[in-house]
């Protein structure tokens, strides 16, 4: 069985930096692109930053220039690292893994538990 387990959220103030981290549990072949995504209190889930197996990544404009997104493929893990933190960054974010293949099969998308962050002003 294979799960997303994610890892870092937390509380900070408004400027501060978190690293979120999601690793990929199980006999894993092969991820095709990674990302987070997340959602605030009575908002719907959006994307926060993707990133393919070769490295390409995307982002929300919101977060350009002060969160970056990278990938260990040894590790089958994405990280997130978010700088300049603001108010409006405060969501439950989750971790998204698509096309992944194992040693059972292959799952279209996966997703993580959530992790909170929060940001005071």
């Amino acid at each position: 069985q294979v799960q997303l387990v994610e890892s870092g959220g937390g509380s900070v103030q408004a400027g501060g930096s978190l690293r979120l981290s999601c690793v990929a549990s199980g006999i894993i072949f092969s991820v095709n692109v990674m990302g987070w995504y997340r959602q605030a209190p009575g908002k719907q889930r959006e994307l926060v930053a993707g990133i393919s197996s070769l490295g390409h990544t995307d982002y929300a404009a919101s977060v350009k220039g002060r969160f970056t997104i990278s990938r260990d493929n040894v590790k089958d893990a994405v990280y997130l690292q978010m700088n300049s933190l603001k108010p409006e960054d405060t969501a439950v974010y989750y971790c998204n893994a698509k096309t992944v293949r194992h040693q059972h099969g292959t799952y279209l998308e996966l997703w993580g538990q959530g992790t909170l962050v929060t940001v005071s002003s």
